[in-house]
Formats: C-alpha cells, sequence, structure tokens
C-alpha cells in the first residue's frame, strides 16, 4: 500500500484548481502581518516546520483574537466559541492553543453571579432591580442611607446585622431587597429572597416530601436572607416558633444578617404574631421572635407615595 502522504502529494499536483488555491492561501497566511512578526519573532523555525503547519497557521489568522472580530459572546466567530488562538513554540514546532477571550470570561463571570441570587416566589422586575434606579428623595433618604452603608461594609466581610424595612403598600420596600440583591452579588456574596406568604405554603408541603430539615437548614446558612412581607402569611403557633423561631434563632447565634420588609412596625408585628390562628394570644412566644429580629436586622421606616399605582 502506498503512502498516504504520497498519494495526497501527487492527487494535489494533479488537481490545478487545488494547488492555486492552496498557493493563495500560502501567501495570503505567510503575508499575514502577525504570521510574519511570529515567524520572525522565532528564526529557529524551518521552512518544512511552516509549510507542515500552514493549516494551522491559516486557523490562527481566520480567527478572531480576543474578541477583535465579535461584538459579544453569544456572536462569537471562532470555532470554538469564546476561546482566542494562541500561537507558540515548543522544541521548534509550531503549535495551536486556545484560551478564554474577554467576553466568555465576562459570561461565565454573569452566569456564577445570577446563581448567586436565589428566590422563592419573587417577581422578576425584583430580581433585576438595581440601585441606581432607586429613586432618592427625603421619604427614603434615611433608608437609602442605611442600604448604601450595609454594602460599602460588605466590601470587607458580611455585617451582622441586616435591615427591617417597613412602611406603606407600594414605597418600594421590596424593590430595595432585589436590588441590595444584584448589588452584593458583585462582592460574590449570595442572597435567598423568600416571599413570606408562600414561604409558609413551601414548607407546609415539605411535611408530605420530608425535605423540611433540608429547606431550613438551607435559609438558615445563606449568606444574605431576606423575607419579604413578613405578617402577611396566614399565621400558626407552629410556623412562628419551630420554623421561624429556629431560622432567626441560628442566625442570631451565628451572627448572619437577615432582611425583611412589612407593613407593620416591629411594635405592631409583635401584636399581629401574637395571635394565632388558633384564636390564641401568646404575647410572650411573640415577644421572642420580635428579639431575635431585633438582633438580625435594624428597624428602618420607609414612606413616600405608592409607586405601584404608577
Amino acid at each position: 500500500m502506498k503512502p498516504v502522504q504520497s498519494e495526497l502529494k501527487k492527487w494535489m499536483q494533479e488537481n490545478e484548481n487545488f494547488q492555486e488555491n492552496y498557493t493563495r492561501i500560502k501567501k495570503e497566511v505567510l503575508h499575514d502581518p502577525e504570521i510574519k512578526e511570529f515567524i520572525s519573532l522565532h528564526p529557529n523555525l524551518t521552512q518544512r516546520e511552516i509549510d507542515k503547519n500552514l493549516i494551522r497557521l491559516y486557523e490562527y489568522k481566520t480567527q478572531s483574537k480576543q474578541c477583535d472580530k465579535c461584538s459579544c459572546f453569544e456572536k462569537c466567530v471562532n470555532m470554538l466559541q469564546g476561546y482566542s488562538p494562541i500561537l507558540h513554540v515548543d522544541h521548534n514546532e509550531i503549535h495551536l492553543s486556545y484560551e478564554k477571550c474577554h467576553s466568555r470570561t465576562d459570561y461565565e463571570k454573569q452566569k456564577k453571579q445570577q446563581k448567586l441570587i436565589q428566590s422563592l416566589y419573587m417577581p422578576k422586575e425584583i430580581l433585576n432591580a438595581s440601585i441606581g434606579d432607586i429613586e432618592n428623595d427625603e421619604t427614603r433618604f434615611k433608608a437609602i442611607r442605611e442600604l448604601i452603608t450595609f454594602i460599602e461594609e460588605s466590601k470587607s466581610g458580611i455585617p451582622s446585622k441586616g435591615l427591617y424595612f417597613y412602611g406603606p403598600f407600594g414605597v418600594g420596600k421590596t424593590y430595595f431587597l432585589g436590588a441590595l440583591a444584584n448589588k452584593l452579588k458583585e462582592f460574590n456574596i449570595s442572597s435567598m429572597l423568600i416571599y413570606m406568604p408562600e414561604f409558609v405554603r413551601e414548607i407546609k408541603n415539605s411535611l408530605q416530601d420530608n425535605s423540611i430539615n433540608e429547606k431550613i437548614d438551607y435559609f438558615k446558612n445563606a449568606d444574605i436572607l431576606m423575607l419579604d412581607d413578613i405578617g402577611a402569611e396566614t399565621q400558626s403557633a407552629w410556623f412562628r416558633d419551630e420554623i421561624l423561631g429556629s431560622i432567626l434563632q441560628y442566625r442570631m447565634m451565628e451572627q448572619l444578617p437577615v432582611f425583611f420588609t412589612s407593613n407593620y412596625s416591629l411594635e405592631q408585628l409583635e401584636s399581629h404574631l401574637a395571635k394565632s390562628n388558633r384564636g390564641d394570644v401568646e404575647i410572650v412566644k411573640a415577644g421572642r421572635i420580635i428579639e431575635r429580629i431585633k438582633q438580625v436586622s435594624k428597624e428602618v421606616s420607609l414612606s413616600g407615595e405608592n409607586r405601584r399605582e404608577e
């Protein structure tokens, strides 16, 4: 059997069109400024080695280098999406490898950051909230100041206390939580946002599949726990004491912050929590929850116009 290379060489010689294309491509490659510079920097490369690697050199020439021909990761023109070619020489042999381009690095960073925010039943608007979009007026000045203070302190470590935002319906309390969560992911701090009424239902359903302890442990250990609309849930002594109380007790002991939003001040919430769905009034047990809330957060009033009516 004749060697494959000799047969291929013979075919190339007999095929005039291929030979013309090959000659043209070789000329284009060897006259490419980057290829010429590469060859000049490696004077020990033989012509035989260069000819042998013409396909590699052509591949390098036609690929985008660090996004110079791509507007974004999704529109990458390279054979390996998001990877930029690199030519190098090892033992006088030409090698072609690929490294992640800037766009892919940014894309992977964004995907990683997106995973830092998890939620239970939070609307998309909240998950896309931004600190820069929060309107700064006199009714929000204190709340914004406290939010910025927490963000600044988070740059050197997670503070032990979050914030308890309370105020009328529609003033933007939940938006504050979403904006904060998005800002904190820049520091690789994860957040768990929970809408309290749905959280209660989630926990009750977890009794059926025995996943309740696993979920409670997850909420206990989240970097930043955010409980939205506390006081709006259907109240039960079991949930208040065994679930909410357990989570807050753990985070208080571990000095992990919790953020809350509510239509109730802490004083009003205490009265609300004291009344169970069975009609009992348990002031002492409600007081324990409030004390734990005070240990993991700072009460901040938020007022203003109802932005949901706009």
